[in-house]
């Protein structure tokens, strides 16, 4: 019978049961880990200063769709514990998005390197190691960095992420939504940030202004703030994150041959000095997901399980709208069977409302260095359960590879508070070398659909005239972004015209430009594909 027939992950120990000498704190902790279900190792128990290899601290495979928080203070251990958990869920076929913000965890690919530091880790949890990689596919956005190119239109991301990448105010933000709406009445498609450009230039012009004095306008000093952030935003190389071939986020949810899950490394490295580009970028690779995925409700194991590290950058400076948008995709993209993790210092870094839906907690050492670190250390002790430690001094007191976990059982109770010292991953703990990095990319069955940009008729093209064409006072819509390759447009379906027309996209981005296009199942039962 194989590993996972029997629930027991490559490379856990089996457990060799409670040692009866055990204080009756520690057993009862104990027993709120003994899940009878697939379940990935996180660890042996601590206790008292002392690690007890016989008893194992476990998360239930079928919670992972609940969400959950790694945290701690830097150097503590936090990417080891995400890729330890990567691992484990490519293993039990399940697909695995991490965000490699620090460039170091393309060694889950390769196998890792037996050492004196493992072989001491495994000695102490009782852990079967074994060097392993894993089936791993790079991305990058807009081809920064090493990776397939991950590109997303404009139209997609919406007035409430770009505003958020624009650093724009609520009423810059409201005047990009209209801009938005226009353009979707009027069937000029927003492809790449030269086509948002012209329909901002065109409706401050003495030609466009008039389009939209009926909803208010947009005035020549809020027009002038977005054009002038879209041009910094494009002087700092972003250009190249909008555009076609869209990415296709269902490709998140592949299998290798072998039935392990693939893990998606999106390498960000490259871009890490434009963090509220990259952390947006993540939402909407969410929000996408999200729109297109069919309810599954609970089930035996996640459909993906997304990590998102440095996810403090989320939230920084974030409009009203831009985390409400957050809270309600996190909160319902759990029945789509998706499980996000967020890997950040300190709970404080996530509001209160996200944090009210992680289910899952791995807790790494905190610093207690001035009055802030003492005040969030407080606050942090009084986010967990009751428990039979000294929280504030045992999370003060935690080395490299040691973590407070507590989690949902089966049944969805939270699990005694335990401090676990982490198993060692299997994997290579730091980056592989450029050049297998490399050929990783260009093997890749996506790179060939996604490596070369396209740049299509839009509303640039449209308002310009630069198609062949003079662009008329006000644009009209136009028939469905699909088209033959040569001769007369192919006459659109009833219900290809309805889904493509201005009003009905009006409707949707009306309800929340991520989310609106959850309308199109509700009506015709499965998404339009946009790609």
């Amino acid at each position: 019978m194989s590993d996972r027939e029997t629930g027991s992950p490559a490379g856990a120990a089996e457990p060799s049961g409670t040692p009866p000498a055990l204080p009756p704190p520690a057993l009862e902790i104990a027993s709120g880990y003994a899940f009878g279900g697939p379940a990935l190792d996180l660890g042996a128990l601590l206790w008292d200063g002392v690690c007890l290899p016989g008893t194992r601290v476990r998360v239930p495979l079928s919670v992972l769709n609940r969400h959950g928080l790694v945290a701690g203070a830097t150097g503590t251990g936090k990417t080891k514990t995400l890729q330890l958990l990567a691992e484990q869920l490519s293993a039990r076929g399940v697909p695995v998005f991490l965000a490699d913000v620090k460039g170091d965890l393309s060694g889950i690919s390769a196998p890792g390197e037996e050492d004196d530091r493992v072989r001491a880790r495994t000695a102490e949890t009782g852990q079967i190691w074994a060097a392993t990689g894993f089936p791993a596919e790079f991305l990058a956005l807009g081809g920064t960095g090493p990776g397939v190119p991950v590109r997303a239109t404009v139209t997609s991301f919406g007035p409430v992420l770009l505003a958020k990448v624009l650093q724009l105010n609520r009423t810059q933000e409201e005047s990009l939504a209209l801009i938005f709406h226009y353009a979707d009445t009027k069937g000029l498609e927003l492809i790449d940030l030269k086509d948002l450009r012209a329909v901002v230039t065109f409706l401050t012009s003495d030609e466009g202004r008039a389009e939209l004095k009926n909803t208010g306008g947009v005035s020549a000093a809020t027009a002038g703030v977005i054009l002038r952030a879209l041009t910094t935003f494009e002087a700092q190389g972003a250009g190249g994150f909008f555009g076609e071939p869209e990415f296709d986020t269902g490709q998140l949810l592949r299998t290798a041959p072998d039935g392990r899950g693939m893990v998606s490394v999106l390498e960000l490295a490259a871009v890490q000095d434009r963090p509220r580009l990259f952390s947006t970028f993540l939402m909407w690779l969410l929000a996408d997901l999200f729109h297109d995925l069919p309810e599954v409700g609970d089930t035996d194991r996640p459909k993906l399980v997304f990590f998102l590290d440095e996810a403090h950058l989320l939230f920084h400076d974030a409009s009203a709208a831009f985390l409400e948008s957050i809270t309600r995709t996190v909160r319902l993209i759990r029945s789509k069977g998706v499980g996000v993790f967020f890997v950040t210092q300190t709970p404080k870094d996530v509001p209160a409302d996200v944090l009210a839906q992680l289910g899952n907690r791995v807790q790494h050492a905190l610093r207690a260095f001035t009055p802030d670190d003492r005040t969030a250390l407080t606050a942090t002790v009084r986010t967990f359960p009751d428990s039979a430690y000294d929280l504030e001094e045992l999370l003060t007191g935690l080395g490299t590879g040691e973590a407070v976990v507590t989690v949902l059982d089966e049944r969805g109770a939270p699990t005694p508070v335990a401090a676990t010292r982490l198993h060692a991953p299997e994997s290579l703990m730091g980056p592989v070398d450029a050049a297998a990095l490399e050929r990783a990319v260009t093997s890749s069955p996506l790179f060939a659909r996604y490596a070369r940009a396209v740049d299509r008729e839009s509303a640039y093209e449209k308002l310009t005239g630069t198609a062949g064409e003079q662009a008329p006072r006000a644009p009209g819509p136009t028939p469905g972004r699909e088209r033959p390759s040569g001769g007369e447009r192919e006459r659109p379906s009833v219900v290809e015209q309805v889904v493509d027309s201005g009003v009905f996209r009006s409707l949707a981005r009306s309800l929340g430009t991520q989310i609106g296009r959850e309308i199109t199942r509700s009506l015709f039962g499965t998404a339009r594909r946009r790609r």
